[in-house]
């Protein structure tokens, strides 16, 4: 009878438990946010090379509201079928690039996967914002150093040519890691798409201002996206919204009180001086100061996003949209952010 109670109390425990995790989660059971993924990449590398002008002239009328987006800030040209360069770069992209197409096709030979978590995190992006309107997602393969997601007039552009998976012989290369070492391109995983997607987003609604404030409210600005980014995707893991390992999340975690306190003790928080700023805030293989081994670069934004939580759970009637509007003076001052 006592072993009978004690598992009782064991499943009731863990029944609380999940709940507990889940409660701040809405139902969005009765919101819609239909995306469709239009796949300008199989357009592009569909055209006759034989007949370039012709065939560009095709994918315009067909994507009219992408089309000079790609051609003149991807490829930089003008995106004039008639014109003789518009013409010759795009017959060497699309023979310079044929492998890499034929290969990310057999990664994204199906993409209804995508469509499901895209329109899952949409439906919370209406939720908190009833009037954000989505546009479709937009698939198009780029050089290797043009944007895995962009926020376009015609709604959202995914860079295939960054998700090929971080065992991608391209991402291995000698200038592959030259353009992104292995700390960054390890994220170059499908599991990573939406998430981005979603950062996109999140900057679209509330565009980052940070740039030139001083390193605490630039922490604070940036840990403000990461917050609007988990009630986007409540049910992600949190490596896949900061990019850190878990190993990295872990460390963090367990010393938490620590970073804070070398930040304050070390640095002026309001210091201007872009080095130090870049110290916390910049991509990096690990954050100076710390463990090699096991802290991530861009530390600041997760400090930033942990005094947000504590600002959070003392102003529970502030909405997101209040909440990306604050001020980083008065997130730090109300927040009384003191970990262990």
């Amino acid at each position: 009878m006592l072993m009978k109670n004690i598992w009782l109390a064991v499943c009731l425990a863990a029944l609380l438990f999940s709940c507990n995790n889940r409660q701040d989660i809405p139902d969005i059971s009765g919101i819609n946010a239909d995306i469709a993924i239009e796949r300008f990449d199989r357009s592009f590398f569909g055209m006759d090379t034989n007949h370039i002008p012709g065939a560009l002239e095709q994918v315009r009328q067909q994507y009219p509201g992408f089309y000079p987006d790609f051609m003149q800030h991807i490829l930089g040209v003008s995106g004039n079928p008639a014109d003789s360069n518009t013409v010759l770069v795009t017959r060497a992209f699309l023979r310079g690039y044929a492998d890499i197409y034929d290969t990310l096709q057999q990664v994204y030979a199906e993409t209804g996967w995508l469509e499901k978590e895209l329109e899952k995190a949409y439906r919370f992006v209406k939720y908190y914002f009833p009037s954000y309107q989505p546009g479709n997602a937009i698939t198009f393969i780029g050089p290797f150093d043009a944007p895995g997601v962009a926020s376009t007039r015609s709604g959202i552009a995914i860079g295939l040519q960054q998700y090929a998976g971080q065992h991608f012989s391209v991402y291995r290369s000698g200038p592959g890691q030259e353009l992104f070492p292995l700390y960054i391109s390890r994220r170059f995983s499908k599991e990573y798409i939406t998430a981005n997607c979603m950062k996109a987003v999140a900057d679209d609604l509330f565009p980052d201002q940070s740039a030139g404030k001083s390193l605490v409210s630039q922490m604070i600005e940036k840990g403000k996206q990461w917050y609007l980014l988990d009630k986007f995707l409540p049910e992600t893991p949190d490596s896949v919204k900061t990019g850190y390992t878990q190993n990295q999340l872990d460390w963090c975690t367990a010393n938490e009180g620590l970073i804070w306190s070398y930040i304050i003790k070390t640095e002026d928080l309001h210091s201007l001086n872009p080095a130090v700023i870049q110290t916390y805030v910049g991509e990096a293989p690990f954050t100076q100061g710390f463990s090699q081994e096991n802290s991530p670069g861009n530390i600041g934004p997760w400090i930033g996003w942990q005094i947000i939580k504590k600002f959070v759970s003392k102003n529970p009637d502030l909405s997101p949209a209040d909440v990306m509007k604050s001020d980083p003076a008065r997130i730090l001052e109300e927040a009384k952010y003191k970990p262990k």
